[in-house]
């Protein structure tokens, strides 16, 4: 493990950030004096940010905790081009009003783990829309493209995986690299800014910014990725039946985002712990130590201060405590995730398999009645053995709602309306 002179890369290699860099001991020395001013970009493609998102976002927190200043890029005008990285397809082209929408809605999650305003290592918030959209094509390509070579492009990891799978791609997607690597160059000029963090699938564009810089005469730029995340059992991190785990509370609910955690492998609770918490490293090493059936209080820990960060402490005490209750106690908390659906419905009788797939703990009805026939549904506590099985009025519990479980973990309140 190397020896930084910055907190902040001692920080990132501490707790498992650290994938490529372009310039260690270049970032490392504008670090420590508190000059790695750094960007992250953020497109705007869905309403929510997702737990991917949330790595680079622990990122720029550490970078701001060492005395750096972080800034949050919206992706206005690159949303409207679309990144192909990792896609088989081209991405959906979304209106103007649609990426408006998303960017307003996904504002407000960085302000959960940065300060802004306008202090030294105070945070800003800036869109490239303010840039891309007034840019005049031919300047672009004279005084931009002419610094591009089409043979580098190719090699470029968002291109040449999607050619030898003999996918086509687009002449807008193609131009996505030299948009994100002419937001570089502009970010340096506007704002001093020296360094771009993403994913590791982001390295060949965020070279592409670095060496743009140096051809366009700005400062020396850095790059910085940290590792694609995966779980112990090789999988990507991120899903789960219900979906993506989203950021924002109206789209994957506090307790859900708690179970999340809570569901964690045993092999990854450290891994974990160091990248989406602000925990001290001491007390992460403490809990990494446990063993047995004591992991599952590592995970609560893991559970409730992810939870924290993100949602406040009080939501998360309320997940946890909801939690407590469901499964130490076998009570119906009401606090669990509720889904409404209309009267009608449930008087004419409700389709089991149907009331699972609105409740979203199964993706298909197809699903549903594998998992019944595996006894893994359960209605009211009770095991579902009959797939045409009805809910109505009857199935009420006491308290006015019907309750779902998928495993032992997961469990949906269905409330009529």
């Amino acid at each position: 493990m190397t020896a930084f002179k910055s907190d902040f890369l001692n920080t990132l290699q501490e707790r498992g950030f650290i994938h490529q860099c372009s310039d260690f001991e270049g970032l490392d020395a504008l670090a420590a004096k508190g000059e790695a001013t750094a960007y992250v970009g953020y497109d705007c493609t869905a309403r929510s940010l997702h737990i991917g998102n949330y790595l680079t976002m622990m990122m720029l927190h550490w970078l701001q905790q060492s005395g750096n200043k972080p800034i949050t890029l919206m992706g206005g005008g690159t949303t409207m081009v679309g990144d192909p990285s990792g896609k088989d397809e081209t991405r959906a082209i979304r209106t103007v009003a649609e990426i408006e929408s998303n960017k307003e809605s996904i504002r407000g999650v960085f302000a959960k783990v940065l300060k802004y305003g306008d202090g030294k290592s105070d945070a800003i918030m800036l869109d490239n829309a303010e840039w891309l959209t007034k840019l005049n094509w031919i300047e672009m390509l004279r005084d931009v493209g002419r610094h591009f070579s089409v043979n580098r492009m190719l090699t470029m990891d968002s291109v040449r995986l999607r050619l030898e799978r003999e996918q086509e791609m687009s002449f807008i997607e193609f131009n996505y690299m030299v948009c994100q690597a002419y937001d570089f160059v502009e970010l340096a000029k506007r704002t001093g800014c020296k360094l771009q963090m993403g994913g590791s699938d982001q390295w060949g564009n965020i070279i592409m910014g670095v060496d743009l810089g140096r051809r366009m005469g700005t400062h020396q730029l850095f790059a910085l990725t940290t590792p694609l995340l995966t779980t112990a059992s090789g999988a990507k991190m991120g899903k789960t039946a219900q979906g993506a785990v989203w950021l924002n509370a109206d789209q994957f609910s506090p307790y859900d985002f708690w179970q999340y955690w809570r569901n964690t492998e045993d092999a990854d609770v450290g891994k974990f712990l160091k990248l989406f918490t602000t925990l001290p490293m001491g007390e992460i090493k403490k809990l990494e130590a446990l063993g047995g059936s004591e992991i599952n209080e590592a995970k609560k820990v893991l559970a409730t201060e992810a939870t924290a960060l993100l949602h406040g402490r009080d939501a998360a005490n309320e997940a946890a405590e909801t939690a407590r209750r469901t499964f130490e106690e076998g009570a119906l908390a009401e606090t669990l995730p509720t889904v409404e659906i209309p009267r009608g419905e449930l008087d004419a009788g409700l389709g089991v398999l149907n009331a699972f797939v609105k409740a979203g703990l199964v993706a298909s009805n197809g699903e549903a009645r594998r998992q019944i026939k595996g006894g893994g549904l359960r209605v009211n506590d009770e095991p579902v053995t009959d797939e045409k099985m009805a809910l109505s009025a009857a199935s009420l519990t006491p308290e006015g709602v019907i309750k779902l479980s998928f495993g032992k973990k997961k469990h949906v309140l269905l409330k009529p309306a």
